[in-house]
């Protein structure tokens, strides 16, 4: 992996850091002990696929995927509850949200299992097994509720699915039924999710309660102007008027920060890492090896998390989509998410 690759990612972070400093000195100082975490986890996973050629996330995929799975379901029993959410499992010096480790486990093992050449011969088997194999986990993570990353992980096995030798039209009878089973859905989801999308729809409806959140982004994002309010000066950020500053509406406060001209920035470094991960996209997509078609579909999968959670993150900041909860990489502050993607960096090749 040549350095190029992760230098719109190092702005990004850094970027974020200083975002983070300009809420609270403090929220810096612990972002730096998780990056330097992950940067340990990266290092040491790159080391052993690259010096020892090997692959350990890739030969035990399954193996990894169980554990994971195992793991999810102790966080519904002894997660620490956060705003009626059990995600997290307190491991002292930050919280762990499993489903965000999940997410790369699920991608390994699901690339692992869709690479396989029998697929053409095998293809409504192997779509029933993955099938399988990923509402399980949608279930449990729509228990802890996390609505959002169960979509995620939805999404996530469509996407994979549609760019295999499967036939497409098992995705596409999944979906119908999934549209038919879609008021089951809405009634399925608990209030203060179908508020979320209530309010994008009719913000103004209740200004101080569910839209409030939704409002006050879009406030802070136009009090920036075009250069920022400068470090430390958001009045919005500073006197808290808008909430979850430093991770959801992370966004918001750096563009209060630092204007049109630091939003616009930041996008340009993503754009700049998404051209990036497409461009290595193109050159595995043709190869037909076990390794090449692993490494397609690993790389199919995380860009779509990377590229997902980005464009929602900042939809939704901007109030082009309902709030969801989703954090920016590698700007919204969070051990989890974190570290998460420096192990999926670490698992590219």
């Amino acid at each position: 992996m040549k350095i190029i690759f992760l230098l719109p990612l190092l702005f990004i972070y850094l970027f974020g850091l200083v975002n983070l400093f300009g809420i609270s000195p403090n929220l810096a100082t612990s972002s730096i002990i998780h990056f330097i975490i992950g940067l340990s986890l990266f290092t040491l996973i790159r080391y052993f696929q690259t010096k020892r050629h090997l692959n350990f996330f890739r030969d035990n995929s399954l193996l990894l995927y169980l554990l994971s799975i195992i793991l999810l379901g102790i966080t519904l029993f002894i997660g620490t509850e956060v705003n009626g959410s059990k995600r997290w499992i307190d491991l002292g010096f930050f919280p762990l949200q499993t489903s965000e480790i999940f997410k790369i486990f699920f991608i390994s093992f699901l690339s692992a299992v869709l690479a396989r050449r029998i697929l053409k011969n095998m293809g409504k088997t192997i779509f029933i097994q993955s099938l399988i194999y990923t509402l399980i986990p949608i279930i449990i993570i729509f228990l802890q509720p996390d609505l959002k990353t169960s979509i995620l992980i939805f999404a996530i096995f469509s996407f994979l699915v549609i760019n295999s030798d499967i036939p497409k039209k098992y995705i596409f009878y999944l979906f119908g039924i999934f549209v038919i089973l879609a008021p089951v859905t809405w009634g399925l989801m608990h209030d203060y999710q179908k508020n979320r999308v209530l309010s994008f729809i009719s913000p103004q409806s209740d200004i101080s309660g569910v839209s409030y959140n939704l409002i006050q982004a879009k406030i802070t994002v136009g009090s920036g102007g075009f250069f920022g309010e400068g470090l430390r000066m958001g009045k919005q950020t500073q006197l808290s008027f808008l909430p979850e500053n430093h991770t959801d509406f992370a966004f918001s406060s750096l563009v209060e920060q630092f204007g049109f001209i630091g939003g616009s920035l930041l996008i340009l470094l993503y754009i700049t890492f998404f051209f990036i991960l497409f461009m290595r996209l193109r050159k595995l997509q043709d190869k037909q090896d076990y390794e090449s078609r692993y490494n397609f579909f690993y790389t199919l999968g995380f860009s779509l998390i990377f590229i997902f959670q980005a464009a929602v993150n900042i939809g939704m900041n901007l109030g082009i989509n309902p709030i969801a909860g989703v954090t920016l990489p590698f700007v919204s502050y969070g051990g989890s998410s974190l570290i998460t993607f420096m192990i999926g960096l670490a698992l590219l090749p």
